[in-house]
């Protein structure tokens, strides 16, 4: 019975220290943080690429006009 006390007591401390850490919480800040730049970037280039392509494609029309 002593033996099953002392186990109990180590699963405790160790849930205990578990619990308290905040190790998880800075990685899933960092993981939010990087996830929201990555749709920034996504969205940016996607505009950037639109307006580009409606630049190229009048500049073409221009050009072929000649």
């Amino acid at each position: 019975m002593r033996n099953l006390n002392a186990y109990v007591r180590q699963v405790i401390t160790a849930f205990r220290a578990v619990l308290t850490t905040e190790k998880g919480a800075t990685a899933t800040e960092y993981s939010l943080l990087v996830g929201l730049i990555a749709l920034v970037i996504v969205a940016g280039v996607t505009l950037f690429g639109t307006n580009l392509q409606t630049f190229f494609s009048s500049l073409a029309t221009t050009v072929g006009g000649w």
